[in-house]
């Protein structure tokens, strides 16, 4: 993998055809010492959110050592690249081979469910076995959030007594998870969310060993500025301290953007320009999907040298393939005079978007370069770097 710079320089000099992926992984490093050394309980990686494999060692180097994984094939994964890790089978409705597997061939001794039916396919697919911890997911809400995930899974309040009672039977260690959605925009998504898990635990009457409070954890986006990450931490551990749950209970969180947002954007050149539409040469179906399919703004930068001094206007993007619906509508602020040829950097492109590239219409992905630059925004400054660690045109929150 080449290395260079800054993105900027990487333009200038090479002028490449394709989109190239900046990979920052000292953005990913620092993320991950954030949250091991200051959220107070257990971090557990989303591996969905990008399964890379030069991410996950990155991770792991930087103290993250448990990871959430979704699918056997996320376990085969992280079991390859990081035989030492813990794995959590996170993901509520399983098949009963992928359970059987991972239990028996991959070490995997925690999962997590939201029915009865649930329950029951993990113990015959381990066979009765006795050193599970089992999650049960709780349905919470999402209103503090950008995109929600509160309807597919979880069991609701009214019918979660039983179901922790009859886990608790099955379970060496019995916990309770939830997700409030992605991009919690604030605190006050958890401290509600544990509230309903204050609830449950006091009809069930159980003994609970685990509280896991997902993902949702926010990055810096365009008109999307969350509050500094410890005042989520501080809010989470304030309201887990007022669970009634034993002294020895574990608190975890499985974050995903948070972790690996900044660690990469993308290099786009602007192959037309109509009007306030530009046609760039990666889309919908490449690292910009949720840009098309929910409308998520991403920071953009126009590079070019000298810097443009006109001012900004709203543009919309349309990816390379032949498909009316690869387009971002955006608005993507950038000088008024962006004209073909040029390069725009899309930033915060860590998450998601390098997970869900497709090959449609034969265009994929381009080179991956290694950037010796700052993200577009960052959420995190460690307290032993020092202040030049950020320059003054970072965003820091």
């Amino acid at each position: 993998m080449h290395k260079h710079h800054s993105a900027l320089g990487l333009a200038t000099a090479l002028r490449p055809v394709q989109p190239v992926t900046l990979l920052r992984p000292h953005a990913a490093a620092r993320a991950a010492r954030f949250f091991v050394e200051k959220f107070p309980g257990r971090p557990l990686y989303a591996v969905k959110a990008n399964p890379s494999p030069d991410l996950l060692p990155i991770l792991w180097e930087n103290g993250v050592t448990h990871y959430d994984v979704a699918s056997i094939a996320e376990v085969r994964l992280v079991r390859s690249i990081l035989p030492e890790s813990t794995l959590c089978f996170m993901h509520p409705v399983k098949a009963f081979e992928a359970i059987e597997e991972a239990y028996f061939e991959h070490g995997v001794r925690t999962f997590s469910l939201d029915s009865i039916e649930e329950l029951d396919k993990i113990v015959a697919a381990t066979k009765g076995a006795e050193d599970l911890t089992l999650c049960v997911r709780m349905r919470v809400s999402s209103d503090h959030s950008k995109l929600s995930l509160a309807s597919k899974f979880g069991v609701e309040l009214t019918e979660a007594k039983e179901l922790l009672q009859r886990t608790r039977q099955a379970a060496d260690a019995l916990g309770i998870c939830f997700h409030v959605g992605s991009q919690a925009m604030s605190p006050q998504a958890y401290v509600q969310a544990m509230d309903k898990v204050r609830a449950a635990i006091v009809q069930a009457a159980v003994t609970v060993d685990v509280i896991d409070v997902g993902g949702g954890f926010p990055s810096i986006y365009p008109d999307m500025e969350p509050p500094a990450m410890e005042a989520y931490f501080h809010a989470i551990h304030k309201a887990f301290e007022s669970l009634p749950v034993s002294y020895s209970s574990e608190l975890w969180c499985e974050p995903g953007r948070a972790l690996c947002a900044e660690y990469a954007s993308l290099l786009v050149r602007v192959e037309r320009r109509r009007g306030d539409e530009l046609y760039i040469n990666d889309g919908a179906y490449g690292a910009l999907f949720d840009a098309a399919h929910v409308g998520w703004r991403f920071p953009v930068k126009l590079l070019r040298e000298p810097e443009s001094d006109v001012r900004d206007i709203g543009f919309s993007f349309y990816g390379p393939t032949c498909d009316d619906m690869d387009r971002m509508a955006g608005p993507f602020n950038l000088p008024a005079d962006v004209q073909p040829g040029d390069y725009i950097e899309i930033g915060m492109l860590g998450a998601y978007g390098c997970a869900m590239r497709t090959g449609f219409n034969g265009f994929t992905a381009g080179e991956r370069v290694e950037m010796d630059d700052e993200p577009m925004a960052t959420m995190y400054v460690i307290d032993d770097e020092p202040a030049t660690a950020v320059p003054s045109n970072v965003i820091t929150l």
